[in-house]
């Protein structure tokens, strides 16, 4: 597995990784609400890695820079497990300056444990039209 900056030809899969996944994870949302091109949208100017496996991407951490914040994070759920996600958030810390902040919905019980256990602390909870989510804060570099 590498990590790059994604690359134009990362676009068309990634856009139907995070449908997918998305779809997946928030199945107590109404799945409606997901489209393709969510993907360009929900990521503009926003600083991309991507993983890749014999050059097809498999996931990608998408951080907003001037605020320091993790706004994605997704790993196609064939590949999850295996540490891409860990490594992903590694080389997102050396992009990032500290804190670096990301919210997670609380119901995503997953994700929520996978932040925890590479050093996250929560910082505070608060409401969107998701449901409840939380803020967690990552201070120094992960586990």
């Amino acid at each position: 597995m590498t990590i790059s900056i994604i690359r134009e030809k990362d676009y068309e899969p990634l856009k139907k990784l995070f449908l997918e996944e998305r779809k997946n994870t928030f199945s107590w949302l109404d799945q409606s609400e997901f489209q393709l091109d969510d993907f360009e949208k929900l990521t503009q100017g926003e600083f991309i890695l991507t993983a890749l496996i014999d050059d097809f991407p498999v996931g990608f951490i998408s951080i907003w820079l001037p605020n320091n914040f993790i706004h994605h994070l997704y790993i196609s759920r064939k590949y999850q497990g295996q540490n891409i996600g860990t490594e992903l958030l590694k080389a997102a810390t050396k992009k990032a300056a500290f804190p670096i902040t990301l919210k997670c919905l609380e119901k995503n019980i997953k994700a929520v444990d996978f932040y925890k256990s590479k050093g996250f602390v929560e910082k505070e909870k608060g409401n969107s039209e998701h449901g409840t989510y939380i803020l967690f804060e990552l201070l120094e570099n992960i586990n």
